[in-house]
């Protein structure tokens, strides 16, 4: 097939051109049946969204190499936090577990194999930090992306970067243990065990490995950078309707000094003689928002030039002369 898969692609083709996808699709909810049924139909009859759907089967194809920023553009941040929580019960609730089960059938557990007892002793360990770290994004990096999806942002300063800070070792840290995991089995576990059984626990945590870490990857790169997208456009819209709120809000005081503390700050930003897009970034609002309150001062002080501005900000002692640009 093609480098890259596309809407009019059969599911059923891709699938088949990488097997790996198989575990894309049951964590989407995704059922069997395709039938010839395109990527677009396949997903739209399973409320499942297609651009979303595309960006992870292609992330996977690729092994991670995409342009994320053009990418993010396409994703449903909704869509792409379900199939990331669905992907944690997977993992906690039915491969890790599964494996475990299989390890101990391949394994004397007995109390006299003391090499079995502590690889069985290491994979709980893994799996619990698995686990841990699993939960830990489900409760916290997820609900506030949820907020976020309601247009609520944090009161208390959280954002995704502070969220992903806590956690974002534990990617690496989970792919070590496995490792670590892997290689004690190959190296120091006695060749008298159930060879074929072991062998097979081997290959899947081979492809367990390849899954978390195609996981994790996801996670710091689409996902986050989604997020981080997601973050700018609520604090735009809440921006925006800030602003179009003390808009009409305040009409009735139109010619009176009832300005806001913000649309103070902009007087004084002015009356220094910062542009727009320099007010923007000084006080982390748009240049939109800044041209808002510029036009409701004008209207509530019936004051249109800078020169006049300097006036009121010097009379009002919201700056000192010295301060001014002449």
């Amino acid at each position: 097939m093609t480098e890259k898969y596309k809407e009019t692609d059969k599911m059923s083709d891709i699938i088949c051109d990488d097997y790996r996808l198989l575990q894309v699709i049951s964590r989407f909810g995704l059922t069997f049946g395709f039938g010839d049924q395109t990527v677009t139909t396949a997903c739209a009859s399973n409320g499942v969204d297609t651009m979303t759907f595309l960006a992870v089967v292609n992330f996977i194809k690729s092994n991670g190499r995409v342009n994320v920023g053009d990418v993010v553009e396409t994703i449903s941040v909704a869509a792409m936090t379900k199939y990331l929580s669905q992907s944690h019960t997977y993992f906690v609730d039915f491969r890790i577990p599964a494996i475990r089960r299989k390890l101990i059938e391949s394994i004397d557990c007995s109390a006299r194999n003391q090499i079995a007892f502590l690889i069985l002793k290491f994979y709980d360990e893994f799996a619990a930090e698995v686990s841990r770290h699993m939960e830990y994004e489900d409760k916290y990096i997820h609900t506030y992306v949820e907020g976020l999806l309601a247009g609520k942002l944090s009161e208390t300063g959280v954002n995704i970067n502070v969220l992903e800070e806590k956690h974002h070792d534990n990617h690496a840290q989970i792919d070590k243990s496995l490792g670590e995991l892997k290689s004690i089995i190959i190296k120091y576990y006695p060749s008298d065990s159930n060879g074929q059984l072991l062998n097979e626990v081997l290959m899947d945590l081979y492809m367990l490995e390849e899954d978390l870490f195609n996981h994790c990857q996801m996670e710091d790169t689409l996902y986050i950078e989604a997020v981080r997208k997601l973050e700018k456009d609520c604090a735009l819209r809440a921006e925006t309707l800030q602003a179009q709120e003390e808009e009409s809000g305040q009409t009735d005081n139109a010619g009176t000094d009832s300005l806001s503390d913000r649309e103070r700050e902009v007087i004084v930003c002015v009356v220094k003689g910062l542009s727009n897009k320099e007010i923007a970034e000084k006080l982390f609002i748009s240049v939109n928002t800044v041209m808002t309150h510029r036009r409701n001062i004008s209207r509530k002080l019936q004051i249109h030039s800078p020169a006049g501005l300097t006036i009121y900000a010097i009379v009002n002692g919201l700056i000192n002369l010295e301060d001014v640009k002449l």
